[in-house]
């Protein structure tokens, strides 16, 4: 127990908000000697930067570097299929989900952030669909998409010829409309 207060109190070593933020003590906007509060939204206390973000690297060329043939022809598919949907243009987002659209959020913890506002990724294992914000209104569709299976915002199929691709397309329209009453949706 007394080792737990202490780490909690910075006593015996560097506190916390020192090893997340040094020099927190005079970097903060107001000058005061605090650490900020969850509010003021500083990253490293408490509050983290989104992982995946918006890049500039090329669509095409990712789809052409997926390695597992059957995924790199259904990446196509899909591909053309959420532009069809959304009619928007799609952009990476981290390493390997091709997003279309974004939307802005806040939380009630004042967590603010930019996330896709739909999109897949071509796993190994799985061709993996992003319906934001979930799927829990979606269960007469997904009882139609074919072999699947679900996460909270995941959609994992196989190869898509195991999947109906008009019921698929359905879902992600809903997705979007179900989305843009939650937050601001903006087109890529």
């Amino acid at each position: 127990m007394c080792r737990v207060l202490a780490r909690l109190c910075g006593i015996g070593g560097l506190s916390r908000a020192r090893r997340i933020r040094p020099g927190w003590r005079t970097s903060l906007p107001d000058g005061k000697n605090a650490p900020p509060t969850r509010s003021q939204n500083v990253v490293g206390w408490g509050m983290t930067e989104n992982k995946t973000k918006a890049t500039d690297v090329s669509v095409a060329e990712f789809i052409a570097s997926v390695d597992h043939k059957t995924r790199a022809a259904d990446a196509v598919v899909l591909d053309q299929l959420f532009r069809k949907v959304t009619g928007w243009t799609p952009k990476m987002w981290g390493p390997s989900i091709i997003g279309y659209g974004s939307y802005d959020y806040t939380y009630e913890s004042g967590r603010t952030g930019t996330s896709l506002a739909t999109g897949f990724s071509p796993r190994k294992a799985n061709m993996v669909v992003y319906i934001m914000p979930g799927y829990l209104e979606l269960g007469d569709m997904l009882a139609h998409v074919g072999k699947h299976k679900i996460g909270k915002s995941c959609l994992y199929l196989g190869p898509l010829k195991n999947n109906d691709m008009d019921v698929l397309a359905g879902i992600i329209r809903a997705g979007l409309d179900d989305l843009v009453t939650r937050w601001p949706v903006h087109p890529s």
